[in-house]
């Protein structure tokens, strides 16, 4: 149920040009038979594979995104296992600092269910690199749209479980102490969205990238221009707790309706009291009774979310308790 055709196919380097200084990191699977000593990957868990560069490059399959900050790929090991490989386009910290950052960031993913647990990373002349587990139903963003085009959709409980996921996520992290460390805001996702929100097969879900704003700059090429260009970037991109807040609102807002479009927000705003008589379609499944509650709950908590005074946004944990307790009382 719910499989996804998610990839797409690599591309080579001729298609960039030679001297293209911020063409497609694909480039580095031409380059990687440059290497006269293969390197190996530094494990972030304890007993962790031992891979090394070759494999995971040559491993690669498919990929599975790509925008201004880098491309993710899956990888199929030799052993069978799957992982993601994130290659990032421009690292801004020197390599002693990556490396621990990226360690300090897979400390806390990997002692949290709701975070994507990162296995091992790379820091070299030419390639700087992340591997971290795969999940085979791919992203929220992948669900929401095949849905819309005639797949089998989620419906409100499994919506619910999602969105449950998520707030956990985000409360786990901004629970962090330290806030801070060495300059790294470890209390801030900082790039939350719903192709970051990777499902699990009992679809409870899990956020991935947590603090790989703070590894690596945007650079964009022809590609991503383009694509910035046709489309609407609906998520803010400030690196604080009310940015992470206002990023969960509209993942919401995706998930109950499909707005994708901030000039929509007014008039959701507007027209809230319709909605709620129902006197207006807005949610893009069907439900009644305690499930229409349960959603029309969850409007209220991402409007909230969403409001343009971000001193008025709710926090995490109070957004959780409300959903816990939502939950709870409609049962």
């Amino acid at each position: 149920m719910l499989s996804r055709a998610f990839t797409k196919p690599k591309r080579s380097f001729k298609e960039y040009g030679e001297n293209s200084r911020s063409g497609s990191i694909s480039e580095y699977d031409d380059c990687i038979v440059g290497f006269i000593d293969d390197l190996p990957l530094i494990p972030c868990e304890n007993n962790g594979p031992s891979l090394s560069l070759k494999e995971v490059l040559r491993t690669s399959v498919s990929v599975m995104g790509e925008n201004a900050r880098g491309l993710t790929e899956k990888v199929v090991l030799s052993n069978a296992r799957l992982c993601t490989l994130k290659r990032f386009r421009k690292v801004i910290v020197r390599k002693s600092e990556f490396g621990r950052r990226v360690e300090k960031l897979a400390q806390v993913c990997n002692n949290c269910d709701y975070l994507v647990p990162i296995t091992a990373y790379l820091y070299a002349k030419r390639i700087k690199l992340v591997v971290s587990d795969y999940y085979p139903m791919g992203s929220l963003a992948d669900l929401l749209s095949g849905g819309r085009r005639g797949q089998t959709a989620l419906n409100w409980n499994e919506r619910v479980i999602i969105i449950e996921s998520i707030a956990r996520a985000i409360s786990f992290i901004h629970g962090q102490s330290p806030e801070t460390v060495k300059n790294m805001k470890m209390n801030v996702h900082g790039n939350i969205k719903s192709s970051n929100i990777m499902i699990n097969i009992d679809l409870t879900a899990r956020l991935a990238d947590y603090g790989f704003v703070q590894l690596a700059d945007c650079v964009e090429d022809c590609d991503t221009k383009e694509k910035r260009a046709t489309t609407h970037n609906i998520y803010c991109e400030n690196l604080s707790q009310k940015s992470d807040v206002f990023n969960f609102g509209m993942v919401l807002l995706d998930m109950l309706a499909g707005v994708q479009d901030l000039s929509y927000m007014d008039c959701i705003v507007k027209l809230e009291e319709s909605i709620k008589q129902g006197d207006i379609p807005f949610f893009e499944f069907h439900m009644k009774g305690k499930e229409r509650k349960q959603a029309l709950k969850v409007l209220e908590i991402a409007l909230a979310c969403t409001s343009s005074l971000p001193e008025t946004r709710p926090s995490i944990h109070q957004i959780l308790f409300d959903l816990t307790h939502l939950l709870k009382t409609s049962k």
